[in-house]
């Protein structure tokens, strides 16, 4: 296992200084803010304490997701803890969001089950785990990034950590500093690497992957895959050239496969078109896969979602308009594979899921993350 290297002297970048996402924009000075915080702090404190009491376990894995507020997603986390506290039975595993707009929306209720019931479920932001996790003092902590590529979600997982290790939270919830002094020391805190870690080793792992899995239909047709993507403005790490590896990759197995996203410039679903002309792939049956950790509105919507609310004959382009009817009106087959009525998010698909749990076994934390850990992104 890799060690973590002199965490407690690395200087928060100020590109990392904040999460991001957040749903509203709070002055943290003020009273009543901080007040919620530090009862934020107090329930984490508790729920975490007591499964720790309960287990006698003195090791922590914390997954850090995104977030969503589909009840199929929730059903993937589920699944995905059942397999870390499979994979680690030493250790009390733990589930975060770090959009507060998903937290919100997913205790809530914003959307229903398959039978309709209205699901609510709380989840928690990374620092007040993070927190209640070293309040209750396990003597290991492993944090594992749910993103799919390094880009601007996984930088927020990296400033939660850092500032978790230099106790940078608000002042009634500061931890014990001897404690975090010998989890320094005894290289005892991990940080888990995105699904597409390393574009050298994870890349071709990940393309192989979904290649025994969609062989078949890239056998009958264009399998394209949907990942989300930053805008240049936030391609931290510039990550966003993952996609464009995981196609190359995929093309040397079928030259069927495409890669795609929502938000990336120059990889649209019009730009994934124009590369499937390029190879005389002008009609027939196209497969789409969501390549995110779960299915939720952008799969759902974005790629998935079927009728006149999501075509706009006027701007075929627009990001309002669905690759399933962007591509059903270009004269595809447009197809989406789904499993209880849903598409498949990457947590769903087993084989994909052990990648992210390998990067767990094997985490590391490196002093200088911006270029130590992506020399590329220099």
């Amino acid at each position: 296992m890799k060690k973590i290297k002199s965490l407690i002297v690395a200087a928060m970048a100020v590109a990392l200084a904040a999460p991001m996402f957040t749903a509203c924009n709070k002055d943290d000075s003020n009273s009543e803010t901080i007040q919620n915080l530090v009862s934020e702090y107090s329930v984490n404190d508790k729920m975490v304490a007591a499964q720790k009491a309960k287990s006698g376990k003195d090791e922590a894995v914390l997954l850090v997701a995104f977030g969503s507020t589909w009840n199929n997603a929730f059903l993937a986390f589920d699944a995905t803890k059942a397999a870390y506290e499979a994979a680690f039975p030493n250790a009390d595993v733990y589930v975060s969001f770090s959009s507060d707009i998903c937290i919100n929306r997913a205790s809530a209720g914003e959307n229903s089950d398959d039978e309709g019931n209205i699901v609510r479920r709380d989840y928690y932001e990374p620092r007040y785990l993070l927190h209640a996790i070293g309040a209750a003092k396990y003597g290991k902590i492993y944090v594992q990034s749910l993103q799919v590529i390094p880009g601007e979600e996984f930088a927020a997982v990296v400033a939660s950590v850092k500032k978790f290790m230099n106790n940078g939270y608000i002042e009634k919830a500061h931890l014990d500093d001897e404690y975090l002094k010998k989890l320094s020391e005894d290289e005892a805190i991990f940080l888990g690497m995105p699904l597409l870690d390393k574009p050298d080793v994870d890349v071709p792992a990940v393309a192989k992957k979904l290649n025994d899995l969609y062989a078949n239909e890239a056998a009958q047709g264009v399998v394209a895959f949907m990942g989300h993507g930053n805008p240049d403005s936030y391609d931290t790490f510039k990550a966003n050239k993952r996609y464009q590896q995981l196609e190359t990759e995929l093309q040397k197995l079928n030259p069927n496969y495409f890669v795609g996203t929502v938000d990336m410039p120059d990889n649209y679903k019009e730009n994934v078109l124009e590369r499937m002309k390029e190879k005389n792939l002008t009609s027939g049956k196209i497969y789409l896969h969501a390549l995110m950790s779960i299915a939720g509105d952008h799969a759902h919507n974005d790629m998935a979602g079927q009728g006149d609310e999501y075509w706009n004959p006027m701007a075929p382009e627009s990001e309002d308009v669905s690759w399933y009817e962007f591509f059903s009106h270009a004269g595809y087959e447009a197809i989406v594979p789904t499993k209880n009525g849903h598409p498949l998010g990457l947590l769903e698909l087993e084989e994909v899921r052990k990648v992210w749990i390998g990067h767990t076994e094997n985490a590391e934390f490196l002093e200088d993350a911006y270029h130590s850990m992506y020399p590329e992104a220099e």
